[in-house]
């Protein structure tokens, strides 16, 4: 995900803290907020995330009229593969498709977030490894680092998220 000009704004901290059910009052209520440590409004810990929604190509954006990862019948969004029935006729979801999976993510604050920074988002390819799992085969986990600045060109929060594919179907 590479955004540039992601504006952070107070109603968006506001909708995003009442998405997560987030109550605490220095994510909406200036008053309240001046009297703490930061002295205004700040963002959740996972605000930064939002920036996605600002990436015409962010691969989980959900896009009118054309399918995407997750609205497919299965909860994946990947189609199973199909299998025998009793009377040799293939049928839809047999075994699981073999994919990937969100497995980790990390978020390390250089600052806090406020309403008025202007963010752009750079990403770039971390570690990978392998680990041999009994059931799925090999599993190759790859790391995405994130990093946000502000306007000023200031690092304001890397992210660091881990991916895991497998190698072999998962029967159930």
């Amino acid at each position: 995900m590479a955004v540039e000009d992601f504006a952070v704004e107070a109603s968006h901290i506001m909708m995003f803290a009442r998405s997560i059910g987030d109550d605490n009052q220095i994510y909406y209520d200036a008053s309240y907020a001046a009297g703490t440590e930061p002295g205004s409004i700040i963002a959740p810990p996972t605000f930064a995330q939002a920036s996605a929604q600002f990436d015409e190509d962010y691969f989980l954006r959900p896009k009118p009229g054309k399918t995407w990862f997750g609205s497919g019948k299965e909860a994946t969004g990947l189609q199973k593969k199909a299998k025998d029935d009793s009377d040799g006729e293939k049928k839809d979801g047999g075994g699981a498709a073999a994919g990937g999976l969100h497995a980790e993510q990390h978020f390390e604050y250089h600052r806090h977030l406020k309403p008025g920074d202007v963010l752009s988002a750079t990403v770039k390819q971390g570690e990978t490894w392998e680990k041999q799992s009994k059931r799925a085969g090999t599993l190759k986990f790859s790391e995405t680092i994130t990093e946000y600045r502000d306007q000023n060109g200031e690092l304001v929060v890397t992210a660091r998220g881990v991916g895991v594919t497998t190698e072999k179907v998962i029967e159930n």
